[in-house]
């Protein structure tokens, strides 16, 4: 066998080895359970909307440590309550 061909063959076997453990761990990763959920009282359920009175932009939170949590930040400021989503 000449030397390119083995180049070659040597190649496509590093190249099938590295698809092979590239498929695998996207399987892996597909089918890892979810975590369990955090004790009851840890975070509770919220439902807030906030927008940044700078750019707009817009944030709802669902879950909090507390029942009325502070506004996050956004581009150095405080984050406007908008309203409650029912």
């Amino acid at each position: 066998m000449a030397f390119s061909t083995v180049v070659w063959l040597l190649g496509a076997v590093v190249l099938a080895l590295v698809l092979w453990r590239v498929g695998v761990g996207a399987l892996r990763g597909i089918t890892r359970p979810l975590p369990p959920p955090p004790p009851a009282g840890e975070m509770r359920k919220v439902n807030l909307r906030y927008r940044c009175s700078i750019c707009g932009m817009e944030v709802r939170l669902t879950l909090a440590n507390d029942e009325d949590p502070e506004p996050p930040r956004h581009c150095q400021e405080e984050m406007d309550l908008v309203a409650p989503v029912d």
